[in-house]
């Protein structure tokens, strides 16, 4: 009789060729997608030359993504991208995608319909944990194991233990699942999954959209966890239809599957978050911040840069100017986002308000470019993470928040919500 299992539990036996598996167990899985962008995928290609290596092991199963520092900031980012592009085109990698195409890859990936439900995803980058939203395990790794991973197409895992996090109730007015995300991390901590599956489930996961659910398995490594993963659904079906060119599996937790830890949060008593510097586990209820005035307010990224967010954003700011000296950048996370804003007229509400508008990029997240922060600045932003130095000078200050709380706090000058202008959802 075969034990019962999780969601990730599944997805991991299935690609290891086993009939089942339990936490603890180190298995080899094959991949359906490795990936890298253009600061991690040139350490892995030198360790693949290194090792001798002349073929990857499937073209159409790599993805290479220039996100982080394009178009070229300088003159060491135009070689990193130089080399990434010229592996692409020796190895015939099928998901490369250039400047003027492509977008943030955990964003642009689902978009493209080439990360699916049921997959079995490695990235470098930590940030690759995203795709659980649509069903898959996916997780990061480091350089070295994208290059074995390019040779061979598979990876060693422990198999995780899982936290089961039921989220039940109602969202109040402008509560997305950034503010999900960051109440759950607020209330585990930072190392509350340390190499755990994080299932997110419940009615209000149920009743919440792909862009919301896609930003809570993004921010799943900010808890420690080893992947964040929803099971698939209607609204998973109605995503992934149209998009997909090949076969996928929707997989689920049985019924009695054993959980390392059950969570269960009223959804309907969180109201828009804050992460004080400097983790992502300082949060804080937005009508307990205080008076905390900004110098910047960024909204993009691969958590919240989708067009979900960007309607968001136009919505906290139609009609209104970005107070004084504060910069606004909103970043669209793909080509596609970008176009969609445009044809909604986003784009004008955003340059009515005084924003400036970027080609897709990471930017200003990882302190690359785009926004980078000055001694004792401090932004809002709707990007993942807040540690000492992140956006830029170790002396700024980064705060966490969605899209609406980051709009709101660019007119106002000072972190606030979208009712401190009056706004209802």
């Amino acid at each position: 009789m075969i034990r019962p299992m999780t969601i990730t539990e599944k997805i991991l036996a299935e690609h290891a060729g086993l009939r089942e598996v339990e936490p603890g167990q180190l298995i080899n899985a094959k991949v359906d997608l490795v990936l890298a962008n253009d600061i991690t995928a040139p350490i892995g290609i030198e360790e693949f030359r290194r090792i001798g290596a002349t073929q990857v092991f499937d073209p159409s199963k790599i993805a290479l993504i220039p996100d982080h520092f394009v178009p070229n900031k300088d003159i060491k980012s135009a070689q990193q991208c130089l080399l990434m592009r010229e592996f692409a085109k020796e190895q015939k990698v099928a998901h490369y995608y250039e400047v003027g195409e492509m977008g943030i890859e955990h964003a642009l990936l689902p978009e493209q319909g080439i990360v699916l439900p049921g997959d079995l995803v490695i990235g470098a980058d930590s940030h690759t944990c995203t795709y659980g939203a649509l069903g898959a395990f996916s997780t990061g790794v480091g350089s070295t194991d994208f290059a074995a991973a390019m040779i061979t197409g598979e990876a060693w895992f422990r198999v995780p233990e899982t936290i089961k996090i039921v989220y039940q109730g109602r969202r109040q007015p402008w509560v997305d699942g950034k503010d999900l995300i960051l109440y759950t991390i607020g209330r585990i901590g930072v190392d509350g999954a340390l190499y755990k599956a994080m299932e997110f489930t419940g009615e209000t996961i149920a009743n919440l959209s792909m862009d919301s659910r896609l930003t809570m398995a993004n921010m799943a490594i900010e808890a420690g966890g080893k992947n964040g993963i929803i099971a698939p659904d209607k609204i998973t079906k109605e995503y992934v239809q149209n998009r997909a060119k090949r076969p996928y599996k929707f997989y689920y937790s049985d019924s009695d599957a054993h959980y390392n830890r059950i969570l269960e949060i009223d959804a309907s008593r969180i109201e828009p978050q804050v992460a004080f510097p400097h983790i992502p586990s300082n949060v804080r209820p937005i009508s307990t911040a205080g008076n905390v005035p900004i110098d910047q307010a960024v909204i993009g990224s691969c958590t919240n840069g989708r067009l979900e967010d960007l309607r968001v954003a136009a919505r906290v700011l139609k009609g209104k100017k970005r107070a004084p000296f504060v910069r606004l950048i909103i970043i669209p996370a793909t080509q596609e986002i970008y176009r969609q804003a445009m044809k909604e007229g986003l784009m004008e509400i955003f340059l009515d308000a005084n924003a400036v508008i970027s080609t897709p990029t990471c930017g200003p997240c990882l302190g690359g470019y785009m926004g980078i922060l000055g001694k004792g600045e401090r932004a809002v932003t709707t990007t993942n993470r807040n540690f000492v130095g992140r956006m830029g000078h170790p002396e700024s200050e980064v705060y966490l928040a969605g899209p609406a709380v980051a709009a709101a706090s660019a007119v106002l000058g000072k972190l606030g919500s979208p009712q401190e202008l009056g706004l209802v959802s």
